[in-house]
């Protein structure tokens, strides 16, 4: 299981900008694949996109059924996805705590799209197009936010709603964030 070191809210590498997979179904974007999945799994991640873990490609992976550190969200399809594109169906936003596995410990309220078409391709190169609204497309939004060098402290608005998670949210799984 190659879990891999998850970089750190600081580490410049975060901020920058992914560059598009050109290549598809090649081992090297299966190990990455493979890889993500593990480190996430092994953080019990919402999520997890290719430049937390010092990639430089437009690669996340997100979904599961039930997360410990978000038990009241509903499930998210369990999904990889490249060269992601998001379409806003809505002008309305919505506010919802996030954590991130780049910014262990944390949590804070972010205004994100609440009806979202997203597209990409899966690991072999076939096309995925699908609408989320809600959690589901709250988890979108952060993954790609990735891939554009943002970290969500960087979309909070009132830092009266940004804080430790051990005091926010006592008693949450919270071994790590995201």
């Amino acid at each position: 299981m190659p879990v891999r070191t998850i970089l750190k809210m600081g580490d410049p590498r975060l901020l920058r900008i992914a560059q598009p997979v050109r290549r598809f179904d090649t081992p090297e974007l299966h190990q990455l694949v493979q890889d993500l999945r593990d480190t996430m799994a092994a953080a019990n991640g919402a999520g997890i996109a290719a430049p937390q873990i010092g990639v430089d490609l437009a690669v996340v992976i997100f979904g599961s059924a039930h997360n410990p550190r978000y038990p009241d969200a509903p499930p998210v399809p369990a999904t990889v996805l490249v060269n992601p594109q998001i379409v806003a169906l809505s002008d309305d936003e919505e506010d919802g705590w996030e954590g991130c596995l780049s910014v262990p410990g944390l949590r804070g309220v972010v205004p994100r799209c609440t009806r979202i078409r997203y597209s990409g391709f899966d690991p072999v190169g076939q096309l995925i197009e699908r609408e989320a609204d809600g959690f589901h497309a709250r988890v979108v939004q952060h993954e790609c936010d990735h891939l554009i060098g943002k970290l969500y402290p960087m979309r909070v608005r009132d830092f009266s709603r940004f804080g430790y998670t051990e005091v926010l949210f006592p008693g949450l799984d919270a071994s790590s964030d995201d």
